[in-house]
């Protein structure tokens, strides 16, 4: 495993948004799509998107979920952006792994890693892409990007000092599977799971937009957001010669997404519907953490019209639970907030394995 802390202060400028011929075509003179995430599946799945295509440059939800309670109805957050056949990860949530599969993706694709912030809902599945890919035939290590340490003391009895950062996340996580994987070495089979990362922790300093990341294929920008205690965290942008994707992370509303959002064709956003949790009873000071941590459905509507952004994905779910928070009241929500903005583009309710071409004009 390598690390290195990224600041290279390189800004970002958003341009002018790319037409979408996506998932929703149908929908698309209406301006507006929001459905049930069965039927938006379909809808995304079935706008006339080849196979080639797909894999050129498409979107897929592998977890939608929001929060590390597990639910049977979605799988813990994660996303896989595909640019020529080469597959982006953004967080790695409960069944990550298993999701990244079941998608049809494969290790040989993964092209890196990006984490928004360290909280377990996250991050629990993130070791295990390189844990379970040592038998892989990797021919480079996978880039891995996330916070660096808080300079927060550990509150954990028996994990004194400082909490880690993604680099020693990625350490201690190597350490506590060094039993199976110093087994397998003994038996000839795999690598060391650290010679598969090459880490990056990005510096808590920026201060706006900074390209974090660049290849063949993408450049990443990250941009602070506002998540509570959890410092810092980070929403990110891909910009490809096809269009532009920004996921926000975990945050409540901030100038910061519109900001890093600017034109994307694609706004990937998480959402929290305080209505439920206020008709349900939830303790006063709970439902203003909520609010001060999170983004209120009602919000999502401005919030991609000051993007300008081609479109509007909602994931990170909370409640995720249908039988607390139906798709149906999900996307009457989505539909009020908006007409309420003036929000003219597409808008999908997020579902697991959902895949979204997106199509060049």
């Amino acid at each position: 495993m390598t690390m290195c802390t990224c600041d290279n202060g390189a800004a970002v400028n958003g341009g002018t948004r790319r037409g979408l011929l996506g998932a929703a075509a149908a929908a698309a003179a209406a301006g507006l799509l929001i459905g049930t995430p069965a039927a938006a599946a379909a809808a995304a799945t079935s706008s006339g998107g080849s196979s080639s295509e797909s894999d050129r440059f498409s979107l897929v939800l592998l977890g939608t979920n929001g929060g590390p309670p597990p639910i049977a109805a979605r799988f813990g957050i994660s996303t896989a952006l595909i640019v020529n056949g080469k597959t982006y990860v953004i967080d790695c949530g409960r069944g990550a792994v298993s999701q990244y599969f079941r998608a049809g993706l494969d290790f040989t694709s993964l092209a890196g890693i990006f984490l928004t912030h360290l909280h377990s809902d996250h991050t629990v599945d993130y070791f295990s892409f390189p844990l379970l890919a040592t038998t892989a035939g990797l021919t480079k290590p996978i880039p891995v990007y996330g916070p660096g340490p808080a300079g927060e003391l550990s509150l954990v009895a028996d994990a004194p000092g400082q909490i880690p950062g993604t680099a020693a996340l990625t350490t201690l996580s190597n350490q506590a599977f060094a039993a199976s994987t110093t087994f397998f070495l003994q038996e000839h089979l795999g690598v060391d799971p650290a010679s598969l990362v090459d880490v990056h922790e990005i510096a808590q300093s920026i201060a706006g937009p900074v390209t974090v990341f660049e290849d063949e294929n993408v450049r990443v920008s990250a941009i602070l957001v506002v998540h509570g205690a959890a410092v810092p965290a980070y929403a990110y942008r891909f910009d490809t010669e096809y269009g532009s994707v920004t996921f926000s992370g975990d945050t409540a509303p901030t100038p910061n997404i519109p900001t890093l959002a600017a034109g994307s064709d694609i706004l990937v956003h998480e959402a929290v519907d305080l209505a439920y949790f206020e008709a349900a009873g939830t303790p006063a000071t709970l439902l203003d953490h909520l609010e001060k941590v999170h983004t209120d459905v009602s919000k999502l509507g401005g919030i991609a019209a000051d993007a300008d952004a081609g479109r509007l994905v909602v994931t990170h779910l909370s409640p995720g639970d249908p039988s607390l928070v139906s798709e149906a009241a999900w996307s009457k929500a989505l539909r009020a907030s908006a007409k309420a903005s003036g929000y003219r583009g597409d808008v999908l309710l997020g579902a697991d394995l959902m895949r979204i071409p997106i199509l060049r004009k």
